[in-house]
């Protein structure tokens, strides 16, 4: 998220007719360091992004998607074990079928998926071979500070670890369309275009039980 954060707060601060040193007055950080974060070199801590997101009267879906208002809602699913993986993608799709939702096996295929595209969510298996999901998560978290990751395990006892990670979220597999759309209200970041994407789910229900 670094480059895309920066140009997202470098276009929203100069639309609102502020300089680097009135912004960072009003965060109460040194002027070195917004310009850090407009040069894409550093990110700001995650509690400090709705204040950023406050001073620029933006939200924070906005502050984050400023540069990809068209691009797709985007989802990342990694699992080593095939069938896992393309149930949770068919779980996820089927709730969010307007969503590009990526599979992979491995998790540097992952990381390099995460530093072309800007990812919404991404649900990790905590169990993947020799690299653990829990590690992972810190290394997207690091490429992507506002990512919403969810782990999907089959094994209870890895949540006190999961929560401790970073993660907003914690789901049993089989993955199922119910449990994803309980998840999707719990996301710690709001996600531009999610609310879209759920909608003809909505619709269909409301008609459903007018019938």
């Amino acid at each position: 998220m670094s480059a895309t954060f920066a140009d997202s707060l470098k276009s929203l601060r100069k639309a609102r007719g502020l300089t680097q040193q009135q912004l960072a007055m009003k965060l109460f950080v040194d002027r070195s360091t917004v310009a850090r974060w407009e040069s894409g070199d550093r990110v700001p801590d995650l509690a400090l992004v709705p204040r950023i997101a406050e001073c620029l009267h933006v939200d924070v879906a906005r502050l984050l998607d400023v540069e990809q208002m068209n691009e797709p809602l985007r989802i990342l699913v990694v699992d080593d074990e095939r069938v896992a993986q393309l149930g949770a993608v068919a779980a996820i799709e089927e709730v969010l079928p307007q969503a590009m939702c990526a599979g992979f096996g491995r998790p540097s295929e992952a990381l390099a998926y995460v530093q072309a595209h800007p990812v919404a969510i991404a649900f990790l298996d905590i169990e993947l071979g020799r690299t653990s999901g829990l590690d992972l998560c810190r290394e997207l978290l690091e490429l992507s500070p506002c990512v919403n990751v969810v782990f999907l395990t089959a094994y209870r006892e890895y949540s006190f670890d999961a929560w401790e990670s970073g993660a907003c979220g914690f789901l049993l597999k089989p993955v199922t369309p119910d449990a994803i759309r309980t998840q999707l209200m719990r996301l710690r970041y709001p996600v531009a275009g999610l609310l879209e994407a759920e909608a003809p789910k909505a619709d269909d229900n409301q008609r459903a039980g007018l019938s």
